[in-house]
């Protein structure tokens, strides 16, 4: 069962690592973790280990350098702290294959940050609907212009190419949940 004094010092360390991601300290960030490791699930993405981690954080930086969130509600399991959120940033680098479009974006989301027996945190993994992203990215450009179509078929094919990609297999090689 998970007392008081758990929920407590799990609802801190994960409010500093929201704190600590909106400042790009990296440092502060990966101290919360033993060892770092996120799974993305609407992209089928993990990064596990301090360099992947870091490069996920660079990589997502770049695209979104005004990144911040909204907390709407943060939740307690018996593993696990859940928040649900509001990202949001300003598409100013490449995301992927998908070219910057200037577009802001604000997208609900749900972590979840999954901590072990010894209350070491293991795992933030995350959902988001990703086409509710694209659609403030992409559709946020005037089609009136020439540029920005040539600009959207850019962000198309570069969606094509990411959609290519395989999912990390721990995704998707899950076992079934033992249930009574």
């Amino acid at each position: 069962m998970t007392t008081d004094e758990i929920r407590e010092a799990r609802r801190k360390l994960v409010l500093d690592h929201f704190h600590d991601e909106v400042r790009q300290d990296w440092d502060d960030v990966l101290a919360t973790f033993p060892h770092p490791h996120y799974e993305l699930i609407p992209t089928m993405q993990v990064h596990d280990g301090d360099s992947a981690v870091r490069g996920y954080y660079h990589d997502t930086r770049v695209a979104f350098p005004d990144q911040d969130h909204e907390i709407i509600a943060l939740r307690h399991s018996d593993d696990a702290v859940i928040v649900e959120f509001w990202l949001l940033g300003t598409h100013k680098g490449p995301l992927g294959s998908i070219p910057a479009t200037g577009s802001r974006f604000r997208v609900r989301m749900t972590a979840y940050f999954l901590f072990d027996e010894d209350e070491r945190l293991v795992c933030e993994r995350v959902y988001f609907d990703t086409l509710t992203m694209l659609k403030q990215l992409i559709g946020g450009l005037d089609l009136k212009k020439p540029r920005n179509v040539l600009l959207a078929l850019r962000c198309l094919r570069g969606l094509l190419k990411m959609s290519g990609e395989a999912p990390h297999p721990s995704l998707v090689d899950t076992p079934k949940a033992d249930l009574p």
